[in-house]
């Protein structure tokens, strides 16, 4: 085993030791908003192992949809309902938990004997060095998938607009306000400096 190698396997523990960490932490910790943060560093964990598969594409994709829309919209959900209530005893909760616990350990059993019975392939010739996803990516969106790549982009161009229109707030003239529902502001000085308030004091003092 090179040193190549070597680094890919320590990665590969390290990502998979956060992912499997955080990902209890989401499940097992009673503050949501924590469990929200550690869901966003199940994501990025899973970006890394993407980027040791060489898909580079799909590393940046997980990241900026995943954690910079998906986990920031739980996040902005949270803050906005902010509701502060006790959590109501559940009568007979450990039958739950109990059918829960089953239920995963016989999908992490079956994904176990999926993993040890599929013949893998190991590929033992030539390394060959392999040009970026992106830039294939690219190049079939520019040449074979030009027209629906313009489309989406203008959905994405029309929801936009479609948002801002609809968040944006009228503008109403003060004249087409009637007197009595205007609110009357006071109008307050900003405090000055001591230095700027004793020089005016000096100036008004002195003779002319």
């Amino acid at each position: 085993m090179n040193l190549a190698e070597g680094v890919q396997i320590v990665s590969f523990c390290i990502l998979s030791v956060m992912m499997i960490g955080a990902a209890l932490g989401v499940v097992l910790i009673a503050n949501i908003v924590y469990s929200a943060f550690l869901l966003g560093g199940v994501f990025i964990s899973i970006s890394g192992l993407y980027i040791l598969l060489n898909a580079d594409f799909v590393a940046a994709a997980q990241v900026l949809v995943y954690v910079g829309a998906v986990n920031v919209l739980i996040l902005f959900a949270i803050m906005l309902v902010n509701k502060r209530e006790d959590f109501a005893p559940i009568a007979n909760r450990w039958v739950r938990t109990v059918s829960t616990g089953i239920i995963c350990l016989g999908l992490f059993a079956l994904l176990a004997t999926m993993v040890v019975a599929t013949p893998w392939f190991v590929y033992s010739g030539p390394t060959v060095i392999l040009e970026s996803s992106i830039v294939e990516i690219g190049k079939h969106f520019f040449s074979d998938f030009l027209l629906p790549f313009e489309l989406a982009s203008v959905l994405l161009l029309m929801a936009m607009v479609g948002a801002i229109i609809l968040a944006r707030r009228d503008y109403i003239p003060e004249q087409l306000i009637p007197r009595d529902t205007q609110v009357k502001t006071p109008l307050t000085l900003p405090e000055r400096p001591r230095e700027l308030a004793s020089a005016a004091s000096d100036s008004a003092n002195t003779p002319r």
